[in-house]
């Protein structure tokens, strides 16, 4: 009998990504929405495309927390997780199945390019990335509120073929994200015990900007790419004030 694969899409109003991202993955024997309350059409959407839409609220375990929940829902021998603003290129589909075929006892990361206002990032903050995303199900599992990582003990091997990623079609959009993760950010690091200060934050974004437009080339990507790194640049600042404020009233409360 030949291995079934389960795609997982995490989703919250998702409604303007959901179909291209679920026509992306036809070849997958099972679709599985887990979604956190959205409020507009995304799982009406979902279940006319033959998904299967599963409701779960996000809780304090946060993304981690709703992959591992996913886990259960289904008995396929293996899962893809797969975002709602990503997309599996026809080359990258057929990559898959020959993996869950050829290589069952090893994980695959999966390369994505960054669609960011409608140009392919090559360099900088949003340059080509490698997320480990396909796995045997019952060797999975995983740990993180925010910028969540797998654990599992398999190997892991890197799928040629890339995905696109859709992460930005506007401003309101990366602001919106800007907001939620940086605050998401500031109480991780909290959890953790980060310390910062005036200094150390004003440090730390300065960093942040030269990192991505010098070392990590952001320049080649002409002036998007020296916008999005001015704004990497606020956005690390942005979470150590947070987190500031955090520390600030813990030592209120004490």
């Amino acid at each position: 009998m030949s291995a079934r694969i389960a795609v997982v899409i995490l989703t919250y109003n998702e409604e303007e990504n959901i179909q291209a991202c679920i026509e992306s993955v036809d070849f997958a024997d099972e679709i599985i929405l887990i979604d956190s309350g959205s409020e507009d059409g995304t799982c009406r959407l979902a279940e006319s495309l033959g998904a299967r839409v599963v409701s779960h609220p996000m809780v304090d375990n946060g993304f981690a927390g709703q992959r591992n929940f996913a886990l259960q829902q289904t008995e396929a021998e293996w899962v893809l997780y797969l975002d709602a603003d990503e997309r599996i290129t026809p080359k990258l589909a057929k990559e898959i199945s020959a993996h869950i075929h050829g290589a069952p006892q090893r994980a695959a990361a999966i390369k994505r390019e960054s669609v960011v206002m409608g140009q392919v990032m090559r360099h900088g903050v949003y340059r080509p990335d490698y997320v480990v995303r396909l796995f045997p199900r019952t060797m999975v599992l995983w740990e993180g509120v925010v910028h969540e990582r797998a654990v599992t003990e398999l190997p892991v091997v890197r799928l040629k073929a890339a995905a696109h990623h859709e992460c930005l079609t506007s401003w309101e959009q990366y602001f919106a994200k800007f907001d939620r993760y940086t605050t998401l950010m500031a109480e991780k690091m909290q959890q953790k015990g980060t310390y910062t200060n005036g200094v150390l934050m004003h440090f730390h974004a300065g960093f942040a900007f030269l990192q991505m437009y010098l070392l990590k080339l952001g320049f080649l990507d002409g002036w998007l790419g020296f916008i999005l790194c001015q704004y990497h640049y606020f956005y690390t600042l942005t979470k150590y004030t947070k987190l500031l404020e955090l520390q600030r009233k813990s030592r209120r409360d004490t």
